[in-house]
């Protein structure tokens, strides 16, 4: 199995010119010192057995540096890419260093081997052996540059492949890609926080123990907020919320979430083991009771005003939400709702923000921000002078009590800071909360039509 990349390299070609002719006086840019870099770093004697597995396509390899500059003077491309650099690399153990030098040559030889001048050379100072191709962006035949696209890259990864099958090696599985998810997602499910991902495995698991057939399976996942969507005539099966509009590939949860592998789950467990995993269920998802908090109210109810605008939104939201305490017990959340747990030290802040300075509406909000922006560029100003006087004076007196100063502006700016952070994500989470409401409202609207139905069917029943 070999995995591969490119990536460019930029500079000025009269700085390697300059390099070339007289290295030690003088000083190159970053970019032409990485260019350098590069070159000397794949045919390091040290990492390359003293250059035995070094091989120079349309090139000879003492004078390979030289010969790309006279290409790129001869076509007068002298600037921005200079060269590309890339690697192919093995599993450890799979492969020899002869054959995979070879692999690499021949690899550089379809590539690029019928307009570029290529140096290809392997490191044996690791574990997993690879290859480093270093070429010149400017072709020798016909002075054009180097395009690399999506399409170039894919036809990298797959002449390699079909190389590496030549060979009889392995090659990475390309049925079951997916796309990375986001930065945030991946540090929220490594922390096990309520990721819409998480919150569908979660489902899919609870379900499947309590679920005699498939067709039941779907139903109870209908129960819980999401559409199982698992027609024949399409390639993969299918969840979303109910509330989304958005369908994702059951295969992309992970290989155990693939529809064949819950099947065959729901298919393994007998009557025997159908009716404790049930129990155990109904004991696990029964939520704990919390006790409400008792509080002193000092005056009349008759003269306090309603809450409105936004602190009654989230107020509402985090009652909802299972935050605030609750007479009744709470009824089972929407997954947009579980989610949103996510955020409930987010929304704390800003109900606190919401009731400090009384920002009723979106208007306010707005208002609020950029009257802190202005302060902000005031008390900022203040900050520079403190600084200005500081470097001029020599009191220590004086100094100590500028610093005391220097030191109050900047918790001052960032207590503003900070309160401009949260009014703006006010902003974004109203509408989203409004969502998430009235998703939730329609999931319990659902929830106690089916249960309507079927204490009407009792009912009939009874009567006959």
């Amino acid at each position: 199995m070999a995995t591969t990349s490119l990536w460019h390299i930029k500079g000025q070609l009269c700085d390697l010119i300059d390099y070339v002719e007289n290295p030690d006086k003088t000083e190159l840019t970053s970019d032409m010192q990485n260019f350098v870099n590069v070159f000397s770093y794949d045919i390091n004697p040290n990492k390359t057995n003293n250059q035995q597995f070094v091989t120079a396509i349309n090139c000879k390899k003492e004078i390979a540096l030289e010969q790309m500059i006279l290409t790129k003077k001869q076509f007068n491309k002298e600037d921005k890419y200079i060269a590309w650099h890339g690697y192919q690399s093995f599993k450890p153990d799979e492969v020899t260093p002869e054959l995979c030098h070879e692999i690499g040559v021949k690899l550089a030889q379809q590539m690029w081997g019928d307009r570029f001048q290529v140096i290809v050379s392997t490191h044996l100072d690791k574990d997993h052996l690879h290859n480093h191709f270093c070429f010149n962006s400017v072709s020798f035949l016909d002075g054009k540059k180097y395009n690399y696209s999506k399409t170039e890259m894919q036809r990298l990864r797959d002449t390699s492949d079909l190389i590496c099958k030549e060979y009889g090696l392995s090659v990475i599985a390309t049925d079951n890609k997916s796309k990375a998810p986001s930065r945030t997602l991946y540090l929220a499910e490594k922390n096990n926080e309520p990721t819409k991902y998480n919150l569908m495995r979660a489902a899919i698991d609870e379900a499947i123990k309590i679920s005699p057939t498939p067709k039941e399976f779907v139903k109870i996942m209908r129960k819980k907020g999401y559409i199982v969507n698992v027609n024949p005539e399409r390639k993969y099966a299918t969840i979303r919320s109910v509330n989304d509009s958005r369908n994702t590939r059951l295969k992309t949860l992970g290989e155990k979430y693939d529809w064949q592998n819950i099947v065959e789950q729901i298919n393994i467990q007998d009557g025997f083991t159908l009716f404790p995993a049930y129990k155990e269920f109904n004991r696990a998802s029964k939520t704990k009771y919390i006790k409400p908090q008792k509080y002193v109210f000092k005056g009349s109810f008759t003269t306090v005003k309603k809450i409105t605008g936004l602190k009654a939104l989230y107020l509402y939201y985090c009652y909802r939400l299972g935050y605030l305490p609750k007479k009744k017990q709470h009824m089972p959340l929407s997954p947009e709702m579980k989610e949103a747990w996510r955020k409930i030290d987010r929304y704390s802040n800003q109900v606190i923000l919401i009731s400090k300075y009384n920002l009723d509406d979106t208007d306010k909000v707005r208002q609020f921000i950029k009257d802190n922006k202005e302060q902000i560029e005031i008390i900022t100003n203040q900050r520079n002078q403190i600084y200005n006087k500081l470097r001029r004076c020599k009191d220590t007196d004086k100094i100590s009590s500028l610093k005391s100063d220097r030191d109050c502006c900047s918790s001052k700016l960032k207590r503003l800071r900070t309160e401009i952070k949260t009014a703006n994500t006010i902003l974004n989470d109203v509408e989203e909360m409004k969502k998430n409401i009235k998703a939730e409202t329609n999931i319990q609207h659902q929830r106690f039509a089916v249960s309507k139905t079927k204490s009407q069917r009792r009912d009939l029943q009874w009567e006959r």
